[in-house]
């Protein structure tokens, strides 16, 4: 039986809680990722995606300039945008729930956590698509 721990994207790229919006853009834009868990002082408490981001940057109906925008964004911490309460699963999971509840709520990917709520991993629908390919290989 496939387990989430191995696919799973171990020891992710991570944000404190206190970093700006603006921080975990170019973090995320470095690193070519679409999420980023968040640490309170190095405990795993949170999520933000892009997504989050993108839904929290003011529209372009705003009258507001491309540097206010900015400099609201660099003042704006992680806290007022990430979700403080992500689905997790644990790295024993099997392969085939965890995508069934990727799939039943919608999601890009879960936060994966040991028995201690220590964060472990990430797994991401492109990891579920790596799994999916090399199993159907297999067959």
């Amino acid at each position: 039986m496939q387990t989430v721990d191995q696919w799973m994207t171990p020891d992710p790229i991570t944000i404190e809680v206190d970093a700006s919006i603006i921080e975990a853009m170019h973090l995320m834009k470095e690193h070519n990722i679409r999420r980023l868990p968040v640490t309170c002082e190095g405990k795993f408490c949170g999520l933000i995606t892009d997504l989050m981001i993108k839904s929290f940057i003011p529209g372009q109906s705003t009258s507001l300039d491309t540097w206010e925008v900015h400099y609201i964004l660099a003042k704006t911490t992680i806290k007022d945008a990430m979700n403080p309460h992500p689905m997790t699963i644990t790295p024993d999971t099997p392969l085939c729930e965890a995508a069934r509840i990727i799939h039943d709520n919608k999601l890009n990917g879960l936060c994966v956590t040991d028995t201690n709520n220590n964060l472990v991993g990430l797994l991401t629908t492109t990891n579920l698509m790596e799994a999916l390919i090399t199993i159907c290989k297999e067959i």
